[in-house]
């Protein structure tokens, strides 16, 4: 009766009589379509190879086919399941959604999503996205899941097409996700205490820095749950009248000392003994270490991570353990006195990270080999916790100077000020990094006007950066337009490759691709110095090429380095989709934006691919 449903289906409110009629004709005593059974006939028209173009001309046909084609019923709401699966799971069984306006609404937020996607690369392609040029996705009119999941079905396209597109719907999935976690992280904070569950703020952490992730506290729950499950049966062999073995344990707090230690021996047996966990000592200052959801996937972690884990299955088994700030070593402290006790000598305190070891105040000192005043061994809220793990994300996101780790920089810092918004020494962190990123100009004039608000002592520093973000913004306007690199030009006659090969790098041997060069090195004399680019035979006197690299760096290579890549294959580098929209299989096609900055580069790429690759094959 009608073709598959194609990934972009037209408008279905359109729906004409001009139906073939031969399905639902009687001829003599035959049976016609519309004489089956309610059930049967919903069943055919919910089949798979019928659109949803197919189903509104069905509609128009008779009273009898419209009635079964309801907006309300059984037909569209299929069709909505066959098309988006993924969106069910927003919709109560007792709703009486009109299933019909719903598959328009999805229809007309792809539209709009396969729109703004495809306005990025020509409004952001010489610059950072900033967070104001979401503004526009912030006003839709639309369910913000519809217009996710269109993101999500870009992103899930086959093949080596669409770079682009993926790139920068990456990139809207990113913030999008970011802004939904905020939200919660911010509702959690103004809970009670009490309310604050330590789990449920590890992994609000989590996916803020993991926004693109399947993570969700259900499944980590979860995976908790299967452990504390897993302590139980120990505790069953070891005492079958546990009151943890109870259905409602955890709910209330075991009493005695000697039944929380059967507890407690009883985690790290299934912890460290059955599952191996541990420290991770081999590669501590590895972020992976802070994500919950990689701690349960790899078994290791630091100290609070850790930590985390284990003061959530002792809970779950009704012993209270509370959380230590320990300087250099995070610990939790487990009381052995009176309940509420303020003398730091009636609590064990205990390792996660050293296999559940039980320490002394004296053993606790000899673990960071200092002394330390009795402040220290207090316990802390769950926001501190909060703010312990945002910090050591912080500092890692400070170790390095790469792609990498400024977003996990500017992650961290989100998540901090989420927290603290008017930390001076964070805010400041914020500018500058912003500043150093030359993106978003006028958000660095903002949080600068907001600190010296805040600590006026803070004039030098702020005046110095006012001063040169101005500059930028000036910079900026004065702008005419990209720059166009002709091959022609007398000047580039000594350039050999072109943007889109597939290159390997002589001396280093690593993979990459060209998207962009220069005649001679452009780079400033600091840069040629430390480089050594002098001792090369050409020296900076010859063409330059910026190359994205299979490591996920992108470098500044020496024509005479670089050579054509006898196996070429696909560039893993995050950037790929910023300057190509498609990998042939041997080199990559410029997309719109880097082919009107080098127009005479393709014709030489395609004729370079043919004599280098093509050649021998014919």
């Amino acid at each position: 009766m009608a073709a598959a449903e194609g990934p972009d289906p037209g408008p279905v409110a359109a729906a004409g009589p001009g139906v073939p009629r031969g399905a639902a004709e009687a001829d003599g005593d035959r049976m016609g379509l519309t004489d089956l059974p309610g059930e049967l006939l919903e069943l055919i028209l919910c089949c798979d190879v019928l659109g949803a173009a197919d189903i509104g001309r069905v509609s128009c046909t008779c009273r009898r086919l419209r009635e079964a084609c309801q907006p309300r019923g059984k037909v569209w709401r299929e069709r909505f399941r066959l098309r988006w699966p993924s969106l069910l799971k927003y919709y109560s069984h007792t709703d009486g959604v009109s299933w019909l306006e719903e598959y328009k609404a999805r229809h007309n937020a792809g539209l709009e999503a396969q729109r703004i996607v495809a306005s990025f690369s020509k409004r952001f392609f010489s610059e950072h996205v900033p967070c104001d040029g979401f503004s526009d996705i912030e006003t839709l009119g639309c369910p913000s899941h519809f217009f996710e999941d269109e993101l999500m079905c870009i992103l899930n396209m086959e093949g080596r097409k669409g770079l682009t597109w993926k790139y920068y719907a990456k990139k809207i999935l990113y913030f999008l996700r970011q802004q939904n976690i905020l939200k919660n992280l911010k509702e959690y904070l103004q809970r009670p205490t009490d309310r604050q569950s330590f789990l449920e703020g590890a992994v609000l952490i989590d996916q803020y820095c993991n926004p693109l992730s399947d993570i969700c506290l259900k499944s980590v729950q979860a995976q908790v749950d299967d452990i504390t499950d897993k302590v139980r049966k120990v505790l069953r062999t070891r005492n079958p009248r546990h009151p943890s073995l109870a259905s409602k344990a955890g709910e209330v707090l075991i009493p005695e000392v000697e039944l929380q230690r059967q507890v407690l021996d009883a985690m790290n047996c299934v912890l460290y003994e059955q599952l191996k966990y541990k420290g991770n000592e081999l590669d501590y200052y590895n972020s992976l270490n802070s994500y919950i959801h990689q701690v349960l996937i790899r078994r290791t972690g630091i100290p609070i991570s850790l930590s985390v884990l284990y003061l959530t299955i002792a809970r779950q088994l009704g012993v209270k353990l509370e959380p230590v700030n320990f300087p250099s070593h995070f610990l939790l402290r487990w009381c052995q006195g009176k309940e509420g006790s303020t003398d730091i000598f009636d609590y064990t305190y205990i390792d996660a990270f050293g296999k559940g070891k039980q320490l002394t105040v004296k053993e606790c000192e000899y673990l960071i080999g200092h002394h330390v005043t009795e402040e220290f061994y207090g316990v802390v809220t769950s926001k501190e916790v909060l703010q312990r793990m945002v910090g050591n994300l912080l500092n890692l996101g400070k170790r390095e100077s790469t792609d990498q780790s400024y977003q996990l920089l500017r992650d961290s810092l989100d998540l901090y000020l989420a927290m603290y918004p008017d930390n001076v020494q964070h805010l400041m962190l914020q500018a500058r990094l912003y500043f150093h990123l030359g993106i978003w100009p006028e958000k660095v004039l903002d949080i600068l006007q907001h600190i010296q608000a805040l600590d006026p002592s803070q004039h030098g520093a702020v005046g110095y950066l006012v001063q040169h973000t101005l500059e930028h913004i000036e910079r900026r306007k004065e702008e005419v337009g990209p720059e166009v690199k002709h091959r022609s030009d007398e000047k580039h006659k000594e350039v050999c490759f072109s943007i889109g090969l597939i290159m390997k790098h002589k001396r280093y041997g690593y993979n990459c691709v060209i998207y962009g060069w220069d005649p001679a090195c452009m780079m400033g004399h600091e840069w040629i110095r430390n480089m050594n680019v002098h001792s090369l035979p050409h020296g900076p006197h010859q063409p330059f090429y910026n190359v994205l690299v299979e490591d996920g760096s992108c470098r500044y290579a020496a024509q005479e380095n670089l050579e054509y890549n006898s196996e070429p294959r696909e560039i893993p580098h995050p950037d790929i989709g910023r300057y190509f929209s498609e990998f042939t299989g041997i080199h990559y096609l410029a997309n719109t934006e880097l082919e009107i900055r080098y127009p005479e580069d393709l014709e030489l790429t395609r004729a370079t691919v043919q004599k280098i690759y093509n050649s021998g094959k014919e």
